[in-house]
């Protein structure tokens, strides 16, 4: 579903794939071509949540804001399953690994991975190419920057796979299962 909270309403652009099963409340704005699959819940109710071109936000994942801040997903971001991402700012081409958690004021650099199930603390930064992991999550490495390219193909796919969902999903009932 999707909500307007005390007169903001979500600007979604039209290309956009969003699952009948996700939740999208208040002050939000979903890029070109960005997909939101089923389970999600994007909650800009007291703050601005801004969702980049191309972006990502797989199943089950929970995007939120703190009172005084934003949160930003800039082009081409993957949040992989299950992930929490509350008050922080990811630059372009990273993937938040699957139940990680990204927390306020802190900032992903461009062309990072966070491991599943990291905490990124909050106001932690971590540098561009990082690849971070554990709780708290700690650079492990710095990945070559070739390898963003990877992160590139990998939110195309996602945006095709959008495409075909957005066409392909037929409701089923129940009682026409054998």
């Amino acid at each position: 579903m999707i909500y307007s909270f005390e007169g903001a309403t979500p600007q979604i652009h039209p290309s956009a794939f969003i699952s009948d099963e996700a939740t999208i409340i208040g002050n939000v704005t979903i890029g070109e071509d960005a997909n939101i699959w089923p389970g999600v819940v994007i909650r800009g109710d007291v703050g601005a949540i801004r969702i980049g071109n191309r972006v990502n936000v797989q199943d089950g994942s929970v995007l939120h804001v703190d009172t005084d801040g934003e949160t930003v997903l800039e082009d081409d971001v993957t949040i992989g399953h299950l992930a929490m991402v509350h008050g922080c700012h990811i630059e372009p081409g990273c993937l938040i690994g699957m139940s990680a958690t990204v927390l306020s004021r802190s900032r992903v650099g461009k062309g990072s991975i966070v491991g599943g199930g990291a905490v990124v603390l909050e106001g932690q930064e971590l540098p561009e190419f990082s690849l971070a992991a554990g709780v708290p999550a700690k650079v492990k490495r710095t990945l070559e920057p070739d390898t963003f390219e990877a992160r590139l193909r990998h939110a195309a796919y996602y945006v095709e796979l959008g495409r075909r969902a957005a066409t392909g999903l037929v409701p089923v009932e129940r009682d026409s299962l054998t």
